[in-house]
């Protein structure tokens, strides 16, 4: 006999279990953190290093066709230098990058609020005219 199960019951069941994918992800996280500090700190890879390795991902992600085009090499040093900003832990950077980057979102932000006045063909409005019954009246939207 099949079980019922209310949609609240379903949704409630499918957020718990997304909560608990993000907290993993950022238990996962924080380990990885700690790890490669560990390394790094005991010299076991550098700048160079980080840079290569990002390369070479990007490199196997176009090879599988993950990627449609391999990223410049600005792109990969700045992937590296990001990267190494939290495997060394500079907070007082993270801080002045996430902040830069939240003006560029709010910057991207407004220009799409920006107000826009489109006008349509005459024979549309004529057909919304038409549409719209005996009254003389016209459509602005």
């Amino acid at each position: 006999m099949p079980m019922q199960i209310g949609l609240d019951e379903l949704l409630t069941m499918l957020v718990s279990r997304v909560e608990e994918m993000g907290l993993d992800s950022e238990n996962q996280k924080s380990r990885f953190n700690i790890m490669f500090r560990m390394l790094y700190k005991k010299g076991l890879f550098d700048e160079k290093d980080a840079l290569e390795a990002i390369r070479e991902e990007n490199k196997i992600l176009l090879e599988l066709g993950m990627i449609k085009a391999m990223p410049d090499d600005a792109t990969l040093k700045a992937a590296a230098d990001n990267l190494m900003l939290w495997i060394r832990g500079d907070a007082k950077e993270i801080r002045k990058s996430m902040e830069e980057l939240q003006k560029r979102l709010q910057a991207e932000a407004e220009k799409q609020r920006a107000p826009k006045i489109e006008t349509a063909p005459a024979g549309v409005l004529n057909e919304l005219d038409r549409l719209g019954g005996n009254n003389s009246k016209k459509l602005i939207l």
